[in-house]
């Protein structure tokens, strides 16, 4: 393997390692409920206390590494995620669950955007395409790494609220010292650097016939993702029928599996017919989500799963692409960054809601009524991007 091909592959190693931690918990919650005894609503709150974690980390230090360098950044992001793995051995408590949480999504919200540059900058100008492929292959395989390792370990080796967390610190351990090897990409000198400073989200008025199409398909598929590693254990044992930890992880990461196939399949396809397919595959799947609930379908559920994930694969290419290339080169990163603010709210309130909702009126209620919201926000995105002038 060639010197390059062998930094993107160390840095890609990297980047899946710590998004793998921020869905570890997913298949663990159901014992943390048995031990500690708290509600629905706790449950999806400690959940989303993660993109509490991502939003600071994306506002406080979103381009703090075009100043301190991409390594450093990538470090402290590890560290983080570190912190967060040893949060959940401490003994079993709301507080450590919430710290946890909330390392972990800081981990997640330095690692995202830093990695994502720093794969890009590794390899030779040639290769971009096949390095923001990479990244985001890494990514989201990352998130759907964790609860198909949390799952199986959990149900099968012994200690299961320990072990998953345990063989994490490993793999990060690995990931550390990959790192420090790595060469620093930013290398202008330090007083050329741009100074630190808090993102401000804002979006021109020029970009924003692209940014609502795509902040709205962005948030239901998002939105989908944070039910889905909440709660979707829930709905297998609930109103499925379907136990055992390992099929709960299994499960979950196949919305992620399904989300990068879809990335991969359509990165040649103009954003232009991109957005509203993804829109598209959302509302189908919101729909197949409902019949598999109420017909307590095990094969519609895991169908519906599949098409979500390609829907959210598919509109979040696009509309990255699409807010990226709408938005004045001076300006790209900041309307990007307030893209993911958006898209990380997606990931946290609607579950809230959701936990809050099953506990009062039920979860086959809660489910249905989220599946209803979802394919509202995708229809709304659909209509907004085939009003945009020169969309076919």
């Amino acid at each position: 393997m060639s010197g390059w091909r062998w930094r993107v592959a160390a840095a890609a190693y990297a980047f899946a390692v710590t998004m793998t931690g921020t869905t570890l918990p997913t298949p663990l919650y159901g014992l943390y409920r048995d031990q500690l005894g708290f509600s629905a609503t706790t449950q999806t709150t400690i959940y989303a206390t993660y993109a509490v974690g991502v939003i600071v980390a994306l506002v406080l230090a979103g381009q703090s590494s075009d100043g301190f360098g991409r390594r450093p950044v990538l470090l402290v992001g590890l560290a983080a995620s570190a912190l967060s793995a040893v949060a959940f051995l401490l003994p079993v408590g709301l507080e450590t669950l919430f710290t946890g949480r909330l390392l972990s999504g800081l981990s997640a919200g330095l690692f995202t955007g830093t990695a994502t540059t720093a794969l890009v900058e590794l390899a030779p100008a040639a290769q971009v395409r096949l390095t923001s492929l990479v990244a985001t292959a890494a990514n989201i395989l990352g998130l759907g790494a964790g609860p198909l390792l949390a799952g199986v370990l959990a149900q099968f080796a012994p200690r299961p609220l320990t072990t998953p967390y345990l063989v994490h610190l490993g793999l990060l351990a690995v990931a550390g010292a990959l790192t420090l090897t790595q060469p620093e990409t930013v290398t202008s000198p330090r007083e050329q650097r741009p100074p630190w400073r808090p993102l401000r989200p804002s979006v021109p008025a020029g970009v924003r016939a692209a940014f609502v199409p795509a902040a709205l398909s962005g948030f239901a598929g998002f939105a989908t993702f944070g039910v889905y590693t909440a709660l979707e254990p829930r709905f297998l044992a609930e109103i499925l029928g379907v136990q055992g930890l390992a099929a709960a992880g299994a499960v979950t990461a196949l919305v992620f599996l399904a989300s990068v196939a879809a990335q991969a399949a359509t990165r040649d396809l103009d954003t232009r017919r991109a957005l509203p397919l993804g829109c598209a595959l959302l509302v189908v799947g919101t729909g197949v989500l409902a019949l598999s609930l109420d017909l307590a379908s095990l094969g519609l559920f895991l169908l519906a799963t599949a098409v979500l994930g390609a829907g959210h694969g598919t509109a979040f290419r696009a509309g990255i692409a699409s807010v990226a290339g709408a938005a004045p080169p001076e300006r790209r990163g900041e309307v990007t960054s307030t893209l993911f603010v958006v898209l990380y709210v997606g990931i946290s309130l609607p579950v809230v809601g959701v936990g809050a909702l099953s506990q009062a009126a039920g979860l086959l209620t809660a489910g249905l009524v989220f599946a209803g919201c979802v394919a509202l926000l995708a229809l709304a995105a659909l209509v907004a991007v085939l009003r945009r002038p020169g969309t076919a």
